[in-house]
């Protein structure tokens, strides 16, 4: 249990870090790359925080609907950065060249 707690501590703390450098940035692509990051840690978050609810919290049925919808929407919330964030990494790459050749 204590695993999951420093585990969900960690990602919410990635996910603040993420969101301020994407508040930041003046660079557009790289913006969207950072998003993606910031999806995939909150995904893991809440995908995490249903695991631990449903493994070590669990009392009544109610509990488990909600860690259950937890989990498949922090999975989906996750791969849906994952995605995103292979989709942007090589223009994030070839904008910070671009912009970093006109210094």
């Amino acid at each position: 249990m204590f695993v999951f707690v420093v585990l969900i501590a960690i990602l919410f703390a990635f996910y603040l870090f993420y969101k301020t450098k994407y508040f930041r940035s003046n660079r557009h692509v790289e913006k969207k790359w950072l998003s993606a990051k910031a999806n995939i840690a909150l995904g893991l978050f809440v995908l995490l925080f249903g695991i631990n609810h449903l493994l070590f919290i669990s009392e009544s049925t109610m509990t488990y609907l909600v860690a259950s919808i937890f989990i498949i929407y922090g999975a989906v919330f996750s791969w849906i950065g994952f995605k995103k964030y292979k989709h942007y990494l090589p223009f994030a790459i070839e904008e910070a060249k671009t912009l970093d050749a006109q210094k």
